[in-house]
């Protein structure tokens, strides 16, 4: 995996070298308006957050329609006593006109927890290690769950700058 610690990633490069787990911010690019400018203010924070890369999907054609390549960012589970209530996932074409910037990646020794089907990985929680993993998995039933460790060898990141 090669990143580019020289600029932002577009979403072609976010498909090809970001794994699964790593945080990113995304942005278009424009000013913060002021706090006074409410609708303006959300306007721009639509398109500049921050989440964590849960799905990959490679472009697909069903003979009918034909689906262009993405992925899937994890901004948030909101709810009460534990209970989600609503979660919060924004889906990207690689042709998005966004920029990209990873600010976390899994460290060596974590484990992604992953739903396996049709072909995708979808990542259902970062744990610490295989033991939170198991335990996590136990308290979570999904079908088809794969523990993926998080290899030694990731390649070293400038975090906190565009990659």
């Amino acid at each position: 995996m090669t990143i580019n610690p020289t600029g932002p990633l577009d979403g072609h490069a976010v498909l090809a070298d970001v794994p699964l787990g790593a945080v990113l911010r995304y942005s278009d690019g424009a000013k913060r308006p002021p706090e006074r400018f409410t609708k303006k203010l959300r306007a721009w924070q639509n398109r500049n957050a921050s989440g964590r890369l849960v799905e990959k999907t490679a472009p697909a054609d069903t003979g009918r329609s034909t689906y262009p390549a993405g992925f899937v960012l994890h901004e948030g589970t909101y709810g009460s006593n534990g209970t989600p209530v609503l979660v919060v996932r924004r889906h990207y074409l690689v042709s998005t006109d966004l920029h990209f910037e990873v600010i976390e990646l899994p460290q060596p020794g974590m484990v992604r927890v992953l739903t396996r089907w049709n072909g995708r990985d979808e990542l259902q929680h970062l744990a610490a290690n295989m033991a939170d993993a198991e335990a996590w998995a136990a308290r979570n039933r999904y079908s088809n769950l794969v523990f993926d460790p998080v290899a030694d060898d990731a390649p070293a990141v400038q975090i906190g700058r565009a990659a």
